[in-house]
């Protein structure tokens, strides 16, 4: 079958006025970037002639500014879910004027099917082939694609041909059957292969495609600070010493790193820690510090939903891509955050926090709980059903007027029951086996600064009945002191009645 070729301008008049659109994409990897810049074109003309002009937006997690900013800089978002990083629908959704709903990225796939976030009128498609019968080669991320391609009405392929053909290969696309009929997802190991090359659908549900020629807008990665090499180093160790202690198995077992500066300070020093061994990772997103490791055989296999590299990196890859073709594999985000294969393969989980309290409660995606930042993504997948679960990030923050240790995180992501170990620059809590009492003094001594130790120790000691020592009345101090006077540092407990 011949598909219409269509310009960006002429697919995006295809879409009505609030349909619910699926976008490729996971980070901005593999997003759609043509179309949706063309629908923040027609928004525009539309407003200005004085019609509503807004859609639905669903994508597999953040996107880059071709989706996200454009459509949000136009006022062409009706609802985003389940994740986002741009900063101008960050300040939309903020304001108010962009509904958001954050989503457990493995959950979002069945959501789509089950029909619980409305109608699919479009999906709009990255590929680097497609061919008559149907079959759709993506590029270099999966996440919720096939879903979107078989739940949508209609299809949009962009055609990019800045991605080379010979990526087919890499994508492993499986969807697992809904209740009443789901089986066990057959996967059995970090390698594993379980379904096909390619997306498949019937070809009369392609509208048209859209030749593009466009890069993916990952960022260039900073060198890790000091601070950032720190925490990978107090990673790493924790780790080894695991591994001697014999919690963690000799031949070691499975990683997921977060995205962002620390996971790529985490996987360099892992990668020079002398008593971790070779290992693989199943992971969400592999970044630059995955490819150096794989290129030293100290990383074997990796196992992700999306490649979000910069430039360079993505250069890099393409030029050895016949050394990393049998080294990677690229799955659907419904697999990739499976709880059934995290907790089937043990994976040991390394997740950044925004802040943490004294009782090994998370908060990773709201500032002062109230402003969103990007969203939970896949941390909640991964951290309920590892082997073992850890937290990382800075013990202060805003050169230093934040504590990112605090007697109450002021909105929660991931819970107490959850969350095994919190590693900052400072140190390491492994909380497991311990009380609300211990965790509260751990975490105060081994990951506070010493600017706050003091202060968070006062809190505890406050309150000695109860099984957790937590006062309502003072649990937000810190918070409350930062909205005074843009300072956390001085804070003081009024005296005990």
């Amino acid at each position: 079958m011949t598909f219409p070729t269509l310009t960006a301008d002429e697919a995006a008049a295809l879409i009505a006025e609030r349909d619910i659109i699926g976008f490729s994409g996971f980070t901005p990897a593999g997003a759609a970037k043509a179309v949706p810049q063309a629908l923040a074109r027609r928004a525009r003309a539309e407003h200005a002639a004085g019609r509503p002009f807004r859609v639905g937006v669903i994508t597999g997690a953040s996107t880059g500014p071709s989706l996200d900013g454009e459509l949000a800089r136009a006022d062409a978002v009706l609802f985003r879910t389940p994740y986002q990083s741009d900063p101008d629908l960050r300040r939309k959704i903020n304001a108010g004027e962009v509904q958001f709903f954050d989503m457990h990225l493995s959950m979002l796939p069945q959501s789509v099917r089950y029909g619980f976030l409305g109608r699919m009128r479009w999906a709009v498609v990255e590929a680097c082939d497609v061919r008559p019968n149907g079959e759709i080669v993506l590029t270099t991320s999966v996440g919720a694609t096939p879903t979107f391609c078989h739940t949508a009405d209609r299809v949009i392929i962009e055609l990019n041909r800045a991605h080379s053909p010979s990526l087919h290969g890499l994508h492993d696309i499986y969807e697992p059957l809904d209740p009443p009929h789901r089986r066990e997802i057959p996967l059995f190991n970090v390698r594993g292969r379980i379904g096909e090359t390619v997306v498949r659908i019937h070809p009369a549900k392609i509208a048209g495609v859209v030749e593009t020629h466009l890069s993916d807008e990952c960022c260039s990665v900073a060198a890790p600070s000091e601070i950032h090499q720190k925490i990978g180093r107090n990673v790493a160790e924790f780790l080894a010493i695991e591994r001697r202690r014999g919690t963690i198995p000799s031949p070691f077992l499975p990683i997921q790193s977060g995205v962002g500066d620390i996971a790529n300070g985490v996987l360099a020093a892992m990668g020079e820690h002398p008593d971790i061994p070779p290992f693989e990772m199943y992971s969400e997103v592999l970044q630059d510090a995955v490819f150096p490791l794989l290129r030293s055989g100290k990383l074997t296999f990796a196992s992700t939903t999306a490649i979000a590299v910069s430039p360079a990196m993505n250069a890099e890859f393409l030029r050895h891509l016949d050394f990393y073709r049998p080294r990677l594999v690229l799955r659907p985000q419904e697999i990739s955050n499976h709880p059934e294969i995290i907790r089937r393969l043990g994976i040991i989980s390394i997740n950044a926090a925004l802040e943490a309290d004294l009782f090994g409660n998370v908060n990773s995606t709201h500032v002062l709980g109230r402003s969103l930042m990007n969203g939970i993504g896949g941390s909640g997948d991964f951290t309920r059903n590892a082997f073992l679960s850890i937290f990382v990030c800075p013990a202060l923050q805003k050169g230093g007027r934040i504590s990112t240790i605090v007697p109450l995180v002021s909105h929660a992501d991931h819970s107490e029951h959850s969350v095994q170990v919190i590693i900052t620059d400072q140190g390491v809590a492994d909380l497991r086996g311990k009380s609300p009492h211990q965790r509260a003094v751990l975490i105060a001594d081994r990951c506070a600064h010493p600017d706050f130790r003091e202060a968070l120790h006062t809190y505890v000691e406050r309150t000695r009945d109860g099984q957790t020592p937590q006062t309502l009345a003072e649990a937000f101090t810190f918070h409350q002191r930062f909205i005074e006077t843009g300072d956390m540092r001085g804070v003081t407990f009024p005296p005990r009645h």
